[in-house]
């Protein structure tokens, strides 16, 4: 694992689950288990309904790409690579703001809509960060 020097997110009660599933390579989400609506940011309550009965679940990992811009500024965390920053949606709904790794930095390669999966950066002992790549097949 490289030093990562950028800050990193602070786990919270509310997010713990969150985290805790991206350090097991599992990307997790929270569902209303009244109007049964996905959501995240992981938060106590349903965005949808106000309901306070919202449990954990695993997400597929699978999304596609909603939008993107190419960041071109020389980052010491990055290199001196452009990177995108994107929002995606995932499968199960909602959306999630995030970066695309493993293919070239460009809009012939990034395409909207494209199949995505998770994949998850080590950042430190506690904090992996979920990011997307092109799915394979």
């Amino acid at each position: 694992m490289a030093e990562y020097n950028r800050p990193l997110p602070a786990p919270t009660p509310e997010t713990r689950h969150f985290w805790d599933g991206c350090r097991e390579g599992e990307l997790r989400l929270q569902r209303c288990t009244s109007c049964r609506e996905s959501y995240f940011p992981p938060r106590p309550f349903c965005p949808a309904c106000g309901s306070r009965e919202v449990e954990v679940y695993k997400a597929s990992g699978k999304a596609t790409l909603y939008s993107y811009v190419i960041n071109h500024r020389p980052r010491p965390d990055f290199g001196d690579v452009p990177h995108s920053i994107a929002v995606v949606t995932l499968e199960e709904g909602p959306r999630m703001m995030t970066n695309i790794v493993d293919c070239p930095q460009t809009p012939d390669a990034l395409i909207l809509d494209m199949r995505l999966e998770v994949t998850f950066e080590k950042a430190s002992d506690e904090i992996s960060l979920p990011k997307f790549r092109p799915a394979k097949g």
